[in-house]
This record gives C-alpha cells, sequence and structure tokens, in this order.
C-alpha cells in the first residue's frame, strides 16, 4: 500500500470531531487569512504536472539526443578536426534541419494540448469566514485556491477538486468512472470506515476522491489532500516518470549501432590497409574518412523526422492531438492494443433495452408502470431513471400519463433500500404505489405475481424462477430493475417505506450501455491488420462478456482483477496472451497486464481515459487518451483523441506503418549503397594511386541523393506492408546491406576499369573522380525505385510522382555540376560524350540485376525493408467473421 492511500485510510477511519481537529479546522470553515496562509504551506491544488518534454530546452535535448544526430554531430567534429569547413557545414545544416523539425512539431502538439488543458475552468464553493468572529459565507473559489481544511460544499454536477471527507450527505451519489471504470454511479454517506475495509479504497463510503463527479444529493465536506498530496498528485507522479524504452526506441537504437560497428569496424581497415600499401598515412586518413562519410546516411535524421512530421499532420485532419512524435512508429509497430470498453467500445450512457414478466416475455406493462414513476418522481433522477424517461418520451407516455393519472407521494430513493416508489391515483378512491428498484430488495417484499395480465400468490417456485430469470439477465450484461405495485383505498395519510410490502411482481427493465455503431467495423479493420485486441475493464464480467458478444471480440478466455493477484509475474505473461477480456480489474492490474504483455515480447498500445489509467498509459508502447479524460491521463498519454472512435486508432496504427516502411526503405536502401561506396573505395585504396573520390564529393552526392529521398515521406507503400506490425530491425539490415552492397560495388568496379583502361582517367584524377562521381549519384537514384517495393516497380505499389520528380531532379543537378562554375571548387570536371553512353548501360545493367537479386532474395523468405515484429508469427483470430479491409 502507498503513502498516499495509507493516508487517506487514516483520515477515513476518523470520528468526526478528531478529523476537524486533525486539520485545524471547524465545520464553520477556515477563514480567508488561514486559507491562504495554507496555499502557502501546502502549495497550489495543482497536481505536479511537469513533464520530460515540457520546456524549449528539454525537447532540444530530447531531439539532440537521437543516435542518428550524434552520430552525424560526431562527424562534424571530425570535419573541424581534420581542417575541412565545407564538410563541417553541410553536416551542421542537416542535423540543425533534422533538431529544428522535431523541435517545432513537438511545440506544435504541446500547444495543442495546453490548448485542450485552457478550454476547462474549475471552481469549487466552500465555506470561509472573513475573520475568526464572523458568520461563515459560502463563495465560489477557483479549484486551484483549495486547501487541507476547506469546508467543501458539494451539489449534482460538482467535479471533487481535492480529497475529501464527508462530514454531512443527502442522498450523495458520486459517479467514480474516471477512478474504477465502473459505469454506474455509487451512493456516499459520512459514516467512517469500519475495521472492514472495503478492496478498494475508494470504496470507502465516506471518501471522494479527486476527479469524480457528484451525480445526486448534497454534501458538506472537509478537504483532506490537494496538490502533489491528493489521489490524483499520486498519479501525475506516476505521469512524471520517464516511460520505459518502446519499440521505437529499440529499434533506432538497434539500427544506429548496426551503423556504427560498420563504421569502427570498415574505417579503421582502411586506414591500415592504405596506410600500409602507400606509406602516405595522411592520404589513408582521408580515405577513412571518406568512409566515414560514406557508411553515413547523412539525412536520416531529417527524413525521420520529416515522415514523423507528415504522419502526425495526418492523424490531425483525423482529430488526434500527437504529444511525442516517435509513437506515430509505435503505432505501426503495436500487435495488441488494450482499450477500456466504458466511452470506447460502448457510449458511456445508460439505455432502456426491453421489459419482460417474470417468465422472461415481453410485457409492456413493465415499461408503462416503470415510465409512470420515473414521470411522477421528483426526487433525483439516477442515470437508469433517465433512460426510462428518454423511452418514455419517444413512446408518448408522458402525455398518457398527465391525462390520465394524478400523483398522490413519493417515497425517495436512497441506496439503503435501493428502490424508491411513487403514489398515483387513477380514478378516485383508489391509490396506486409502484416501486421499482434492485431486484434482490423489491423480490422479498412481493407477495404476489402478475402474469398474462392475471395475478396470482408468488409462491417458492414462483419465486426461483424469478430469481432464475434475473440471474440469466444479469448474465447477458444488462443492469436490471424490478417493477412492483400495490393498490389500495384511498388514505390521506402520507405513505412511507413501510408500504412498500405486500407488492405485486410485475416484471423487471433491463438497459444496456450500447455499443458504439463503428467499434465492430473497428475491431474487423484492427484484426485485418493483425492487432489483436483485448478489452480491460473495471466493470463485471458478465457486462464485459456482453459487448465483447456484440463487437465480434472472441473470448475464449476472460480473467478477473482476482485471478490476476493470484499469478506471478512469470504465469501471468503466458495468461495475458490468451485473454481477451479482463473484468472487475484496480489500477495496478491495468498495469500489471500491459507489462506483462510487453514482457512477452509483444509492442502494446493502450487506450484509457481515467486516472486508473495512468501507470499503463504510461508503461505502454504507445498510450492513448481521449479528450474527456482526466488531465492526469492525457498528460501521461502519447496521443489524444478528439474522436473517441476506436477506428481513428486504426487509421493511426496504419499510418505508423506506413511511416516506418517509408523510412526503412531510406535506411536500408541508403546504407546498401554507402556500403557497396565503401567497399569500392576500400579496393580502390589498394588499386589506385589515387582517391576515387574526394570526400567533399562524396559528400556532395549523399546529398543530393538524400535530398531526393526527402519524398519518400509521400511515397505510396505495399498493401502487405500495412496488415502485419512492422518494427525498426537491425538483424535485417546486415543482409541487406551486404548482398546489395556487394551488387553496387561490383558496377563501381565496372566503371572504373572503363574510367582506367577505355577513358584512361589513371592519369586525371579529376575525370576519374567525376566519373565515379556521376555514375554513382545516377544508380544510387535508380536503385531507390528498383528496391523501394518488393514487386515489379512499374506494376505494384507504383512509385508517388513527387519520389520520380525528385530523383529526377537530383540526377539533372548532379549532371549540371561537372558543366558549372562550381565543378572547379569541387573538383570536378567534364566527362567527355562517349562516357555517358557507358553511363546509361551501367545504370539500366545495375536496375536490371537489382531487380533479379531482389527475386532471388525474396524467394529464400526473407522479408522486405520492414521486418514484422509480431511475437507470434500466426495470425490473429480476435474477430468473429470476414471484414473489408483498409485500402491502401
Amino acid at each position: 500500500m502507498d503513502v498516499v492511500e495509507t493516508g487517506l485510510r487514516q483520515w477515513a477511519e476518523l470520528p468526526t470531531l478528531a478529523l476537524f481537529q486533525r486539520l485545524d479546522s471547524s465545520p464553520r470553515g477556515l477563514t480567508e487569512a488561514e486559507a491562504a496562509s495554507r496555499v502557502t504551506r501546502f502549495g497550489s491544488n495543482i497536481a505536479p504536472l511537469h513533464e520530460p518534454t515540457n520546456g524549449f530546452g528539454a525537447r532540444a535535448w530530447d531531439a539532440v539526443r537521437s543516435p542518428f544526430v550524434l552520430l552525424l554531430a560526431a562527424l562534424g567534429g571530425v570535419f573541424v578536426v581534420v581542417g575541412d569547413p565545407r564538410g563541417a557545414t553541410t553536416v551542421g545544416v542537416m542535423v540543425t534541419l533534422a533538431v529544428g523539425l522535431r523541435i517545432w512539431q513537438q511545440s506544435r502538439s504541446v500547444r495543442a494540448a495546453n490548448a485542450l488543458q485552457r478550454l476547462v475552468a474549475c471552481t469549487a464553493t466552500v465555506r470561509r469566514r472573513a475573520d475568526a468572529g464572523s458568520d461563515p459565507r459560502e463563495r465560489e473559489v477557483a479549484s486551484e485556491d483549495l486547501v487541507p481544511g476547506d469546508v467543501l460544499l458539494l451539489r449534482p454536477g460538482d467535479v471533487v477538486a481535492a480529497d475529501v471527507r464527508i462530514v454531512t450527505a443527502q442522498g450523495l451519489v458520486v459517479d467514480q468512472a474516471s477512478l474504477s471504470g465502473e459505469s454506474l454511479p455509487v451512493a456516499k454517506t459520512a459514516q467512517p470506515t469500519s475495521d472492514q475495509r472495503p478492496p478498494l479504497l475508494l470504496n470507502a463510503d465516506c471518501l471522494c476522491l479527486s476527479g469524480t463527479a457528484v451525480v445526486a444529493g448534497t454534501a458538506t465536506s472537509v478537504v483532506i489532500a490537494t496538490g502533489a498530496d491528493s489521489s490524483v498528485g499520486s498519479a501525475a507522479r506516476v505521469a512524471e516518470h520517464r516511460r520505459p524504452e518502446s519499440s521505437f526506441d529499440r529499434g533506432v537504437r538497434g539500427v544506429g549501432w548496426t551503423l556504427v560497428r560498420f563504421m569502427m569496424v570498415l574505417a579503421p581497415i582502411v586506414l591500415v590497409v592504405n596506410g600500409t600499401m602507400s606509406g602516405d598515412w595522411a592520404r589513408a586518413a582521408m580515405f577513412a574518412l571518406a568512409v566515414a562519410v560514406g557508411l553515413t546516411p547523412e539525412m536520416l535524421p531529417v527524413i525521420l523526422t520529416t515522415n514523423l512530421a507528415r504522419g502526425a499532420t495526418k492523424l490531425a485532419r483525423h482529430k488526434v492531438v500527437v504529444r511525442r512524435l516517435n509513437v506515430i512508429q509505435d503505432l505501426g509497430a503495436i500487435d495488441v492494443l488494450c482499450v477500456d470498453k466504458t466511452g470506447t467500445l460502448t457510449e458511456d450512457r445508460i439505455v432502456y433495452s426491453q421489459s419482460v414478466d417474470v417468465t422472461g416475455c415481453l410485457d409492456d406493462a413493465v415499461t408503462e408502470l416503470a415510465g409512470l414513476a420515473v414521470h411522477f418522481q421528483d426526487g433525483p433522477h439516477n442515470r437508469l431513471d433517465d433512460a426510462i424517461a428518454e423511452m418514455a418520451v419517444e413512446s408518448e407516455l408522458e402525455a398518457l400519463a398527465d391525462a390520465v393519472y394524478d400523483k398522490v407521494d413519493e417515497i425517495g430513493f436512497d441506496h439503503a433500500r435501493a428502490r424508491s416508489s411513487v403514489v398515483i391515483s387513477r380514478q378516485a378512491g383508489e391509490h396506486i404505489l409502484i416501486c421499482k428498484g434492485d431486484p434482490r430488495e423489491v423480490l422479498p417484499r412481493c407477495s404476489g405475481v402478475r402474469i398474462g395480465g392475471h395475478t396470482g400468490d408468488l409462491d417458492e417456485l414462483a419465486a426461483a424462477r424469478a430469481r432464475h430469470l434475473i440471474d440469466g439477465i444479469h448474465g447477458q450484461g444488462m443492469r436490471l430493475l424490478a417493477v412492483a405495485v400495490r393498490s389500495g383505498p384511498a388514505r390521506l395519510d402520507r405513505y412511507d417505506e413501510t408500504d412498500e410490502r405486500d407488492l405485486v411482481l410485475v416484471g423487471f427493465v433491463g438497459f444496456v450501455d450500447p455499443v458504439r455503431d463503428s467499434a465492430a467495423h473497428a475491431i474487423r479493420l484492427l484484426d485485418e491488420h493483425s492487432v489483436a485486441v483485448k478489452m480491460l475493464t473495471g466493470d463485471n464480467a458478465a457486462i464485459a462478456l456482453r459487448v465483447a458478444d456484440q463487437i465480434g471480440l472472441k473470448t475464449e478466455m476472460t480473467l478477473s482483477g482476482a485471478q490476476i493477484d493470484e499469478l506471478d509475474d512469470e504465469t501471468l505473461r503466458g495468461v495475458v496472451q490468451r485473454s481477451q477480456v479482463f473484468a472487475e480489474l484496480a489500477p495496478e492490474h491495468k498495469t500489471r497486464i500491459v507489462s506483462a504483455l510487453r514482457g512477452a515480447g509483444q509492442a502494446v498500445g493502450f487506450l484509457g481515459d481515467g486516472v486508473n489509467d495512468v501507470g499503463a498509459l504510461r508503461i505502454a508502447d504507445a498510450g492513448i487518451a481521449v479528450d474527456s479524460a482526466t488531465d492526469v491521463t492525457k498528460r501521461a498519454a502519447d496521443l489524444i483523441l478528439l474522436d473517441p472512435d476506436l477506428a481513428v486508432v486504426a487509421r493511426g496504427v496504419i499510418e505508423g506503418r506506413r511511416t516506418l516502411t517509408n523510412t526503412m526503405k531510406y535506411v536500408k536502401i541508403t546504407a546498401s549503397s554507402n556500403f557497396g561506396n565503401v567497399l569500392s573505395v576500400l579496393l580502390a585504396s589498394v588499386l589506385l594511386p589515387f582517391l576515387p573520390m574526394m570526400p567533399i564529393q562524396l559528400m556532395i552526392q549523399n546529398l543530393l541523393y538524400d535530398t531526393a529521398q526527402l519524398t519518400l515521406p509521400w511515397d505510396r507503400v505495399d498493401r502487405h506492408a500495412l496488415l502485419s506490425p512492422q518494427r525498426w530491425d537491425s538483424r535485417g539490415l546486415v543482409g541487406f546491406m551486404t548482398r546489395f552492397g556487394v551488387l553496387s560495388s561490383v558496377f563501381d568496379i565496372a566503371t572504373f576499369a572503363v574510367l582506367w583502361w577505355v577513358f584512361r582517367a589513371g592519369t586525371h584524377p579529376a575525370l576519374f573522380q567525376t566519373g565515379w562521381f556521376v555514375e554513382g549519384l545516377l544508380t544510387q537514384l535508380l536503385i531507390v525505385l528498383v528496391l523501394r517495393t518488393p514487386g515489379l516497380p512499374w506494376r505494384d505499389a507504383r512509385p508517388a510522382p513527387v519520389v520520380v520528380m525528385g530523383a529526377v531532379m537530383a540526377a539533372v543537378v548532379g549532371v549540371l555540376l561537372t558543366f558549372s562554375s562550381l565543378a572547379p571548387g569541387l573538383q570536378l570536371t567534364s566527362p567527355p560524350g562517349a562516357y555517358w553512353l557507358w553511363v546509361f548501360v551501367v545504370t539500366a545493367a545495375y536496375g536490371f540485376a537489382a531487380q533479379l537479386v531482389k527475386q532471388r532474395y525474396l524467394r529464400r523468405g526473407r522479408g522486405w525493408l520492414v521486418a514484422s515484429g509480431a511475437a507470434n508469427p500466426e495470425p490473429h483470430s480476435t474477430t468473429s467473421g470476414d471484414g473489408p479491409g483498409l485500402r491502401n
């Protein structure tokens, strides 16, 4: 038990007098001076929400610490050391561009999230005195000005702004869904908690925790904890913690270290081989630097950020606020999505379903009596009453009630009796008492039963049948009200609860929280894209299973919070993968479930809206909250949905996969081309008396190539890449680099031979370097169009026009550079006309060969560009039935 829970339990057990004494307060309230003093002592009633991405400096550091940015920064440092200002400037521009883009997008997300928060301004009604001798008065204060000891008055519609202990209460009913996930409100009283402690502290009758809402009744309470000391403050501290490494973080780190290892191995080899053979260690150092330049995908941070920024922009059109930019690719990696039931799969409202008699047959008489009871009820309505009233309006029952019946009396609802009654009159000399309430409370007060318009005795057999029906309807996940009546002669005396006897049981009214129209489609859509959906709810198992059945979520295994408590972490890791529905959960259960799924190797998304979801949101790979969630919950999330439709999440998953696929096109294709260049440089260092390409030329070549690749975020993606989870995976990178890098090097060596023997460039280093510069640039640009898809480049997912245009423009600029006035400064020269024929031949041959190698590579079962991230390679089966897929 944590410190906050221990403290709250102590407050719940104190007698009222001792409570005020410990808080140094009184039922008359604090003085204004004392309240101001306590604000200074305890701080404002604001949860500590200092996030690592809050300030500009923190966001800048978050952008800079990317492994690819650090790699480029180190390379720029090398350029400075060797005295190459042009190389250092080029690297500096790319680093600045990548960091600037990320800070800009992150700042936009923070502003959007803060704007959502500013839309809500909360106040509270307190009892305070001007000074010690004056009378108390009620006044409204900003919620952030509440302090321990304040006497807080609660009325229907109020959001409880601090942890409070109830002192007096009249019919107080509180909605605790944001904490417990329970969709129906609960009653609260001023009675201190007994030694029989409830399993969940929020169930303590005399406590109302911050973030809950008053549905009915009134109460006087005293504030016992605010700000960081409150239950919400405790959750906020969890939200502050830096989240564990996500699948995206692990993948980027793995790919980054793979490239670094290649650099650390090959650059020293070039240095030693060239230095030993030539004896010119200065030239050998330049060769080694060229290798380092060649292996580095310089534009990767920019392309990665551009991809993520475009993904964030597309999600914004679907009313999604992206608070952590990398989460877009984490969405593409998830293979499990954990969702709450209430408000996500359902509409978070209670509606009338049907009315039946005790035999289970539909009976309109039950509906009519329930409607009359609500129509003439002056006491506060709960959510079930509202559902009946809505039904009565639609069926025009209200007009009938006013025309035919008169109200006589009312026996108000209280949670101890769990029922209410109204007394009405239809004809002179007769009163009709209609009682509605919890079947467990109404049934014992019945002595008769009405079936098909006929009334008989409620004997043991009939009572057993009624109880069996009640259990069956509850088992279907429906809420239930019993309706009973008693007719008698008119009287002048008032009615009270003693008159709720010898009733005739008429039947039962059933209610449901309707499933969202889009939920079933969203579940099918996620299933088709290999995302298993798991329902995590604080509601009971019967209701959860009913919803699961309605949305097509298979339920081979259901797990309750009590069952989870009996499992150790290792056993839980195996069980959670086989379960689809988790019910009657406390906050710690949700956190354990997400942790267990991640421990089993799965990438997990979690969608929640309550304070009880903060822990799970923080450790999930992708934490998602709806805009109606508590502030603490939204601060813990990576994405905020302005539309709670689950289909929006499905679109986010697909957008994440598109983003990751287009990023990995650049990573793998560029890494293989660069590796081929390094092999070519290594061979040239043995055979040639000069550098085959100057470092600045290699930098310009890579810059032109990388600039063309800035169009990749807009490229089309093969449908197969969208149908399964995708992750950054360095395992496939090595094989891809070596296979296609060697192929590239073969054509480079052929170009070396032609330049040396055909065009006699051995005595003209500038011609040799220019020849390889042009051939290398054009083949690199072509190979992107060939390798960007596993199929034929012109038939399957054809390249987007902007990608083709980017490649053409880069090729034109590269060729024109050799003829321009900039050529001497870059040590380039104009190749002879015949050489352009060779460039055309070798480029076409290289593209054809790459296509053949690609087909052989795929026939051997190797992945393409991105690696499936599913821990279990077998397809998911989360839905019943087939549904249409999402077209790319």
